[in-house]
């Protein structure tokens, strides 16, 4: 039973990393963890029902040792945000303002047909009106298009604003991104000045904080 349990937990840490490695477009909507368990589940759940002599129990132990590893994993990276972008993944931005991410593309081995297909996809045919196009954790891929090139809606002709553009988390759930921080040209000292207008003495406090190119912040306190 030990053996069982055992052998189960390793061969799914082995596919969480080996599906991590082999990019995210291979995903199709699924988390890593998700899609292993929909994969291995399946395949243990037969093995009893295709031959009678192999116990009822060595299939409910795999099982629910994976359900048990998806709930750990789940519950951990709900909290470790490095953790997460390391079983996960990150989102990748292969296209900004109008220019293909060469770098990022073979980094997620995402080839100019599969770009082309997706931008079809969401009915774009001019790279030039993308202003960011974001490939997901999950293979999604999503279009941002500049504002001359969104379709009018009663908001935007009464705005006459500036492009707001893309948000970008700076505090998620009492953790401050670095990154995403530096990414906007900004340092501790801006975001102590801003919490501080909204009488917050530590980011431990804040649920989540972004900020778009405009200068637009979100903000949302922990609830007590």
């Amino acid at each position: 039973m030990a053996i069982i349990l055992l052998r189960t937990i390793i061969v799914f840490i082995c596919l969480v990393f080996s599906m991590r490695l082999s990019g995210k477009r291979q995903l199709s909507e699924l988390e890593i963890s998700e899609l292993i368990i929909a994969v291995l589940i399946s395949d243990v759940a037969s093995l009893p029902l295709q031959d009678v002599g192999i116990p009822l129990l060595n299939a409910i132990v795999p099982i629910l040792a994976l359900l048990g590893c998806e709930l750990l994993i789940s519950g951990i990276t709900l909290k470790n945000v490095k953790l997460r972008g390391l079983i996960f993944g990150r989102p990748s931005v292969l296209i900004k303002d109008g220019k293909i991410d060469q770098q990022a593309m073979r980094k997620n081995r995402f080839s100019l047909d599969e770009l082309s297909e997706s931008l079809r996809s969401n009915n774009v045919t001019d790279i030039n009106k993308v202003r960011y196009a974001i490939l997901e954790t999950d293979g999604d891929m999503n279009i941002i298009l500049n504002s001359e090139a969104q379709p009018l809606t009663p908001e935007s002709l009464e705005s006459s604003g500036p492009d707001c553009g893309m948000p970008h988390i700076i505090i998620n759930d009492g953790r401050v991104l670095d990154n995403n921080l530096a990414l906007i040209g900004r340092d501790l000292r801006w975001l102590d000045t801003e919490l501080k207008k909204r009488n917050i003495s530590s980011s431990k406090d804040v649920y989540f904080l972004s900020i778009d190119d405009a200068g637009n912040i979100y903000f949302a306190e922990k609830e007590r």
